[in-house]
């Protein structure tokens, strides 16, 4: 199933009806990364600035910079699933409407979610990624684990944030979550999938509508899956 949902996402992304989003997810998520970049940038160079020691040691304090810059770059790298989470809070619906339409168009389509609701899940999504990538950063100098650590906490929590934003176009958000508990092992599984393109450069900017596009799929598969197997009435003999 996962195999499937995954092919038809990468589909997806660079399919026609989708390319316009595409567009704008890219505008909006390279916007936020430049944002981001200089804000990082500006607070280094206050930092650096108050304990300059040019003075005694010019060439240390040019290293300090150089240091601050590859930091820079790794702290970008860990603020990514942040940007992703915002970004797809805002895109997910037009994704949604596209690939419900175009993959599943006998079934009927699910409700863009109310503006407050979204605000919610969008402040949410965000939050807890800046708190997980946050810590996940300050492992970033224990080898073997700081990678582990990015990667699982991020498989889980965007399988988490997706899969529940996806779901909420068509149940309750109590309801979601319960689906997505039901089916933790599933949803983990396609968070890896996301998380594991987060950690490819350049692709992992196609992360906020493959991720979308995924749960898309996923919850619909899922959604059928437990569709058959209730028992319809009319097939439950009585007993004689």
């Amino acid at each position: 199933m996962l195999v499937q949902s995954a092919y038809a996402a990468a589909r997806q992304v660079f399919s026609t009806p989708l390319r316009s989003i595409l567009w704008k997810s890219l505008a909006l998520t390279a916007a936020l990364l430049v944002l981001v970049w200089l804000g990082l940038t500006r607070l280094f160079g206050y930092f650096l600035q108050g304990h300059s020691i040019s003075a005694s040691y010019p060439i240390l304090d040019s290293f300090a910079f150089f240091l601050a810059g590859a930091g820079l770059f790794v702290a970008l790298a860990y603020l990514l699933p942040v940007v992703s989470a915002v970004v797809a809070g805002y895109f997910l619906d037009d994704v949604a409407e596209v690939v419900e339409g175009t993959d599943f168009p006998a079934d009927p389509p699910g409700r863009a979610l109310p503006v407050g609701r979204a605000i919610l899940y969008g402040l949410r999504f965000a939050g807890l990624s800046l708190l997980v990538n946050l810590a996940a950063l300050l492992l970033f100098f224990i080898p073997g684990v700081n990678i582990g650590v990015f990667f699982v906490a991020n498989a889980y929590l965007l399988g988490r944030e997706y899969f529940e934003l996806a779901a909420g176009r068509f149940r309750s958000l109590e309801d979601a979550a319960r689906m997505r508990a039901d089916n933790r092992g599933t949803v983990f599984a396609a968070g890896a999938i996301i998380a594991a393109l987060v950690m490819v450069p350049v692709l992992n900017l196609l992360t906020p509508i493959f991720g979308a596009a995924l749960m898309v799929h996923v919850h619909k598969r899922l959604s059928a899956s437990r569709t058959s197997t209730v028992i319809p009435p009319s097939r439950i003999r009585s007993n004689p």
